[in-house]
């Protein structure tokens, strides 16, 4: 199974159980580090997970919880019980919804489970800087807004962040190497950038210190998933 400490992570950018299996027997019973985003648990729900359990994959969690503290620390309850590998919030939330929803799956875990990793998201990495001052009317510079939300995020005890890889050497200058940073605008060179903005390669992630990479569609939507992860896989861990 791949190593939690440094994992490639696949997004299952799918819409169906039934595309998200058939895309995963490319993988000759791999066990793999997945994503499973919003689009896909809401419409399959809590047996997908279980499914996916079953056949040893790990599972990143993509939810993205943001709402005040009390709901989202019952909802952290609830996603502990499944024994996924990874949850996130969003670190805009707030620290009291961090810390409730810490306290949420530190309540939930059944004994036998560890804890999941909680990360929270920073900026997304569709967001500029432009749109970022224009259209939240946060003025700070991206990065300044970034270690802002850092802060919090380590104040309320969680376990690191979601960012651009592009950040990631000024998040280790501060908060140091454990600090789990996960950074989506994974694209290899050949691959297009699609709606991400602040994009890096693997072999730049690595470089740059991340300590996990997610791939979508540069693995999901490839010719040959296998060959392309294989691909991946390499420039990440050279």
């Amino acid at each position: 199974m791949q190593s939690q400490s440094r994992p490639l992570i696949i997004a299952l950018d799918f819409s169906t159980k039934e595309e998200t299996l058939q895309f995963l027997t490319q993988f000759e019973e791999r066990s793999l580090y997945v994503k499973v985003g919003m689009e896909l648990f809401y419409r399959e729900g809590i047996p997908l997970i279980q499914e996916l359990k079953e056949r040893g994959h790990l599972i990143f969690l993509d939810l993205k919880l943001h709402d005040i503290p009390t709901t989202v620390n019952r909802a952290m309850k609830q996603l502990a019980s499944l024994g996924v590998d990874m949850v996130n919030v969003h670190a805009l939330g707030g620290m009291d919804m961090m810390i409730a929803a810490k306290e949420g799956l530190l309540e939930g875990a059944n004994s036998s489970q560890s804890i999941p990793t909680c990360i929270a998201v920073t900026q997304l990495t569709s967001m500029s800087e432009k749109k970022m001052n224009l259209e939240l009317n946060i003025p700070s510079s991206l990065l300044d807004s970034v270690m802002h939300l850092c802060h919090g995020t380590k104040e309320a005890g969680l376990d690191g962040v979601v960012c651009s890889a592009q950040e990631v050497p000024t998040i280790r200058s501060v908060f140091g190497e454990t600090f789990f940073t996960v950074t989506p605008g994974i694209r290899r060179q050949e691959d297009t950038s699609d709606d991400q903005h602040r994009v890096v390669t693997p072999d730049k992630a690595r470089e740059l210190g991340s300590s996990a990479i997610v791939v979508g569609r540069g693995i999901t939507r490839a010719k040959n998933p296998l060959e392309s992860y294989l691909k991946y896989e390499k420039e990440w861990r050279v």
